[in-house]
């Protein structure tokens, strides 16, 4: 009998146990489901796992201050709401913006600083050009003036900046007076006398910057014929300095020359160039 009783109370020790197991194994299965949504609640959410989440190392909730806690999360839930929608892809699009950003201001410096040096640059070449052209100014004046008085025997001539404290834009105004007249515009003289100032004004600029030969073509068509003995005899005065070649039709400039060309047809369609050195003309005529 003792045994048998005994028996019984192992049964219902098991069947006790069993239920109490059962009920454990359910409150366990339900606290992992519970655990599970408070971890797919603080993904999506927060967007943070719970490994992430308690790296954070926030306090732990309890009694005393889970009203205080509820109130700080009601508050920053507020907060958060107030926000209004907010794109997830922000922190991406932002190191985007960022880096390009950093090249584009990387880039405005440099332009900005070239900028600089090229405006240094332009200060400095406007500067040494102001001296030149003033230099070359003043002594293309000065050779003018004298160049002048040679060609027309006396008179006046020179070169006006039109803008003087403004060089670089300036006009230049040519004031010239041939001996007995007064002039107060270029425009009153002569043909031949305002192709004569553009003579001198050439032989001036040639003093200057010389040049070892150089072309002119009928520059004296327009002159009288005592002007064209003036220009030749000026020409054959400084024919040392720099080779003429001419192109005319003035019998006073081609006596001057040393070797003159032409061409002529003897036959019909057929051209011939013709030589002959000025020294040598007294051998032909007779």
């Amino acid at each position: 009998n003792v045994l048998r009783v005994r028996l019984k109370e192992q049964a219902e020790t098991k069947e006790l146990l069993f239920v109490q197991s059962t009920k454990a194994e359910s409150k366990h299965t339900a606290a992992v489901a519970e655990q599970d949504k408070k971890v797919t609640a603080l993904w999506d959410e927060y967007e943070l796992t719970y490994s992430a989440a308690a790296l954070l190392d926030y306090p732990p909730v309890t009694a005393e201050t889970r009203n205080i806690t509820a109130q700080t999360v009601s508050h920053l839930r507020g907060q958060i709401k107030s926000l209004g929608s907010v794109s997830v892809s922000s922190i991406e699009e932002y190191a985007q913006v960022k880096e390009r950003y950093d090249f584009m201001t990387a880039q405005v410096e440099d332009l900005t600083k070239s900028k600089k040096n090229l405006a240094d640059i332009i200060f400095q070449l406007e500067g040494e050009m102001r001296t030149r052209f003033s230099d070359a100014m003043r002594e293309i004046n000065h050779h003018f003036q004298i160049v002048f008085r040679e060609l027309f025997g006396g008179g006046h001539a020179e070169l006006i900046l039109t803008e003087p404290d403004n060089i670089l834009e300036s006009g230049i105004e040519i004031n010239v007076a041939p001996p007995g007249k007064i002039i107060k515009n270029l425009m009153l003289l002569s043909g031949g006398e305002q192709s004569f100032v553009a003579i001198a004004l050439y032989f001036a600029l040639l003093k200057v910057n010389p040049s070892p030969f150089c072309f002119l073509d009928e520059i004296e068509a327009a002159l009288d014929e005592v002007n064209v003995d003036k220009f030749a005899a000026y020409l054959h005065k400084n024919a040392d300095k720099t080779q003429f070649i001419v192109i005319t039709h003035r019998r006073g400039t081609m006596e001057v020359a040393d070797r003159l060309y032409g061409v002529t047809m003897v036959d019909k369609g057929i051209s011939t160039v013709l030589s002959i050195n000025t020294s040598e003309v007294g051998n032909y005529v007779k």
